[in-house]
C-alpha cells in the first residue's frame, strides 16, 4: 500500500515538473524559467545586479499567485529557440511577437499591441519613412520587421518594398548596439519596437527622435515549446486574471507603458 501511495506522489511530482516546464526546486516547489533578452527595456533588462521589465514583473506576478518559484534567464537571442526546445527554459516571455512565428510555438493570447517605428538621430534630415531610401537602416537580428524588411513576410509586401530602397540593412545583435551605432554615426536610422524607442528617448533626452509613421503593426505574446498547451493554458488563465484587476495595468505605468496598448483589461 505504501509502495502504491509513494508511486502516486512520485508521478504528481513529474507531472508538476512537465507542466512547469524545468523540473522543480530543492524545496519542491514547481519554477517557471522564463527566458529572456536582457537588453530589451522597458520589458527585460538588467539594472545593476537586478534583472528588471514589464514582462519579468507579469511573470513575477503569474508565479506568485500560482505558487511558483520565478527564474529571469537571460539568453541569446539567437539560441532561444535552442533553449526553449532542451527544456533550459520554461517560455519566452520578453516583448515576444508572434506576427511571423505563429507556427513555430504554442503562444499564449496576445496581451500587447505593439508597432515598428523608426528612431533617428534629433537632427537627422530624415523625417519621412520614405527618407529613408539610400540609407543605413539598423534592426535586431532574429525579429519580424528584420523579416519583413527583408522580403521574408509574404503578408507585408509593402515592407519588403521599403527594406529595398535601402542603402544596406544592417543587422545588430541588440537594440542597445543598435542605438549606440546610430548615435555614432554608423546609422542613420534603426528599426525597432514602440516600447523600446520611447524607453530610449526618455532615458537619452535631446538625442533621438521617433517618426510618426510606423512600418509595421504587430502583438506581443508568450511563446511555450510547441505543443506544451498545458503550461500555456495555466500561465494565460493567470495572466487574463492579473490584468482583469487592474494589476497589469499599474505593472504597465511602472514602465512607461501606455495602457492604451494593453489588449488584456
Amino acid at each position: 500500500m505504501n509502495i502504491k501511495k509513494n508511486l502516486c506522489v512520485a508521478a504528481a511530482a513529474a507531472v508538476a515538473a512537465v507542466i512547469c516546464g524545468c523540473g522543480e526546486p530543492d524545496d519542491g516547489t514547481p519554477k517557471l524559467v522564463v527566458g529572456f533578452d536582457a537588453d530589451f527595456a522597458p520589458y527585460g533588462y538588467k539594472d545593476g545586479s537586478e534583472y528588471k521589465g514589464f514582462d519579468l514583473d507579469l511573470a513575477r506576478e503569474v508565479c506568485a499567485r500560482r505558487g511558483w518559484k520565478f527564474v529571469a534567464n537571460p539568453i541569446n537571442w539567437d539560441a532561444k529557440d535552442m533553449e526553449l526546445n532542451s527544456g533550459s527554459i520554461s517560455c519566452i516571455w520578453n516583448g515576444f511577437t508572434i506576427q511571423g512565428r505563429e507556427n513555430a510555438y504554442t503562444w499564449s493570447c496576445p496581451y500587447v499591441d505593439n508597432s515598428q517605428v523608426v528612431l533617428v538621430k534629433a537632427d537627422s534630415p530624415i523625417n519621412t519613412i520614405a527618407d529613408l531610401a539610400g540609407k543605413t537602416v539598423g534592426v535586431q537580428t532574429d525579429t519580424p520587421v528584420y523579416t519583413a524588411l527583408r522580403g521574408g513576410n509574404d503578408n507585408l509586401p509593402g515592407v519588403a518594398k521599403l527594406g529595398s530602397t535601402f542603402k544596406e540593412l544592417v543587422v545588430e545583435p541588440n537594440y542597445n548596439q543598435a542605438v549606440n551605432e546610430l548615435n555614432a554615426g554608423a546609422l542613420d536610422a534603426v528599426a525597432l519596437d514602440v516600447g523600446v524607442a520611447k524607453r530610449k528617448l526618455a532615458d537619452l533626452p535631446g538625442k533621438f527622435r521617433m517618426l510618426g509613421e510606423v512600418i509595421m503593426t504587430e502583438t506581443y505574446g508568450i511563446g511555450f515549446k510547441k505543443g506544451n498547451t498545458a503550461l500555456k493554458d495555466q500561465v494565460e488563465e493567470t495572466l487574463k486574471a492579473v490584468f482583469a484587476d487592474g494589476t497589469g495595468a499599474k505593472i504597465a505605468e511602472k514602465y512607461g507603458i501606455e495602457t492604451s496598448a494593453l489588449l488584456l483589461k
